[in-house]
């Protein structure tokens, strides 16, 4: 396996695994209030959280920051809070500004999740050019947030157009549930 698939790989496991919910509840709260006709609005959403996400990344591995990894542990599910409360105010159609806000905070939240795993890709990097290694994880990383993404929203198209679901009640089911989530997530992590 070359170093690109390998890194590719994590990237792509990093952000598809189970064990890292918390990542995969933060992409359902960032497309909760998108439909499918909305893919490409949802794409550039996406990718601004990946932006973000290398940026610190990339940060992190030149060591040119360095935060505590128990305060990011923490803010991560306080940017899954914020993502579902931002869904639950907007009551209105989805307009320009809300878009913008919604860009500018996943690219935020970007730099805050990509800090979280930037200790333990430090730990695998060489000490050669690492550039190829962080453009390769960065891909996976992508794809495999496009993957869970087209996967919520193909189940919420399923379940608004088959049974019928209100898209404002089924936009406040799992904004509501990401904040539980998430609100254990604190806790625990705080004690």
């Amino acid at each position: 396996m070359s170093i690109f698939e390998m890194f590719f790989n994590l990237g792509f496991s990093h952000i598809t695994d189970i064990k890292g919910y918390d990542h995969i509840i933060f992409l359902l709260a960032l497309c909760s209030i998108y439909t499918i006709k909305q893919w490409r609005l949802v794409l550039v959403l996406v990718t601004s959280f990946t932006i973000g996400h290398s940026i610190t990344l990339a940060l992190s591995v030149f060591n040119l920051i360095k935060i505590n990894s128990n305060v990011i542990e923490i803010l991560i599910p306080v940017t899954i809070i914020v993502t579902s409360i931002l869904n639950i105010v907007n009551k209105k159609r989805i307009n320009k500004r809300l878009i913008i806000i919604k860009y500018f905070a996943a690219l935020f939240f970007g730099l805050i999740h990509g800090l979280g795993f930037s200790n333990y890709l430090k730990s695998l990097l060489g000490s050669d050019s690492i550039i190829i290694e962080l453009f390769a994880f960065n891909i996976g990383l992508e794809l495999g947030q496009i993957l869970i993404v087209i996967t919520v929203l193909l189940i919420s198209y399923l379940l608004v157009r088959l049974l019928h679901f209100d898209k404002r009640e089924l936009n406040l089911l799992l904004s509501g549930a990401a904040i539980g989530i998430s609100v254990i997530l604190i806790l625990e992590r705080s004690f």
